[in-house]
């Protein structure tokens, strides 16, 4: 059966086939506009993946594990190989054999922690805007989730509303820095503001930093690493945005024993393990050196300042991202009356796709004066965006 939810969109009735848990959630916003990103032949600056290929040493190191016979399950919890890179690169002391699980991408980490760990009835803090992929793993374990919102133009913490987002009925909180879709860093004093609570509480602390090494302007601080904060925090990390490599879906959790049980039995009943030899490539890839990160990080300001300076030379109001490869520009002088319709507008008329940040709200509106854009993407493909920018009045 059909239903009709505007004017431009037309979607199957999910009530007729889907669970209640899922039937409001619909299709993934990423998957709906890089679709319509392909019919109208734009430049797809929505969905978060590069038009650029990997580095030659970590396709060189899959192809390698291919023939190396490294093609069969791996061990459940991950390959030693990268359970100990992975361990040997982290800021702080990881057993890699009982504090890591490697996942298909960090969107299952946060599925085996919520699932593992969140009964039904337990509140979830979540700070909005979010990763859509929080609130369906919510929904799907039953648990109730409470909303902190990031208020523009800044996007900072809000001390007296995280504070009454609190109580005793508090599971765990969702943390995510450097954040998707603002591109906040939290302060340090964010971070101890949380930590002051989720210890007072007794909290766990689901920390999504898989935009670690992409840090552009502050410093990234663990939680974990704050004090007495190792013992609640679960750290979620992942390769696809370090190394270009999305479409390999290798994420890992690293968590105190306590939490690393429930993490695993959720996922050996799930996927059970990555694939093997990207796994094997991803160990690789982690043991480069300091000057593959810095340069990295290096391209990457040149992309947001490239695609900030563009959007404000076209008049968006633009908050510059501290970290992550999204920014946030505000639409409102361009009279459109909500994020959806004036996404369409840039799709048909600018030939240029970006996503409508309202997908990332629960209980606040001010998504809809939001576009998301990505900037990663090749320098050429942001600067022809712009100049497509230029059509939209």
């Amino acid at each position: 059966m059909l239903k009709k939810l505007s004017a431009t969109f037309i979607y199957y009735d999910a009530a007729m086939t889907t669970a209640k848990r899922l039937e409001h959630f619909g299709e993934t916003v990423f998957a709906t506009w890089s679709r319509i990103a392909v019919e109208n032949n734009a430049i797809n600056l929505g969905q978060g993946f590069p038009d650029f290929d990997a580095p030659e040493f970590v396709k060189e190191a899959a192809i390698q594990a291919i023939r190396d016979g490294e093609n069969q399950y791996s061990r459940s919890a991950g390959h030693p190989l990268l359970a100990h890179a992975i361990a040997d690169t982290f800021e702080f002391p990881v057993d890699a054999m009982e504090e890591v699980t490697v996942s298909c991408g960090s969107t299952e980490s946060i599925a085996n922690v919520i699932f593992g760990i969140v009964n039904p009835g337990d509140e979830v803090i979540v700070i909005e805007p979010f990763y859509d992929s929080y609130l369906a793993c919510l929904s799907m374990a039953e648990a109730t989730p409470k909303i902190v919102t990031l208020h523009s133009p800044d996007f900072t913490l809000n001390e007296a509303e995280l504070r009454a987002a609190f109580s005793n009925k508090t599971k765990m909180i969702i943390v995510n820095s450097p954040h998707n879709p603002t591109g906040r860093v939290f302060t340090h004093e964010e971070l101890s503001l949380i930590a002051e609570l989720a210890i007072k509480y007794d909290v766990i602390v689901l920390s999504d930093e898989v935009y670690d090494k992409l840090v552009l302007t502050g410093t990234h601080t663990p939680i974990a690493t704050l004090p007495e904060m190792y013992e609640r925090t679960i750290t979620l990390r992942s390769l696809g945005k370090v190394f270009s490599v999305t479409g390999w879906k290798i994420g890992w959790a690293v968590a105190p024993p306590k939490f690393t049980t429930a993490i695993r039995c959720s996922h050996q009943f799930t996927t059970f393990c990555a694939a093997t030899p990207l796994q094997v490539a991803a160990a690789t890839a982690l043991r480069a050196p300091d000057s593959y990160f810095i340069d990295y990080a290096n391209e990457y300001r040149k992309r947001r300042d490239t695609l900030v300076d563009g959007l404000r030379s076209v008049g968006f109001q633009v908050h510059s991202p501290e970290g992550t490869y999204f920014v946030l520009a505000d639409h409102s002088p361009f009279g459109f009356d909500d994020d959806i319709s004036f996404c369409l507008h840039l799709a048909k008329k600018c030939r240029v796709v970006g996503i409508p940040p309202s997908a990332f709200y629960h209980q606040s509106k001010e998504g809809a004066s939001f576009i998301r854009f990505a900037f990663c993407k090749g320098l050429e493909t942001l600067k022809m965006a712009v100049e497509r920018l230029q059509a939209i009045g």
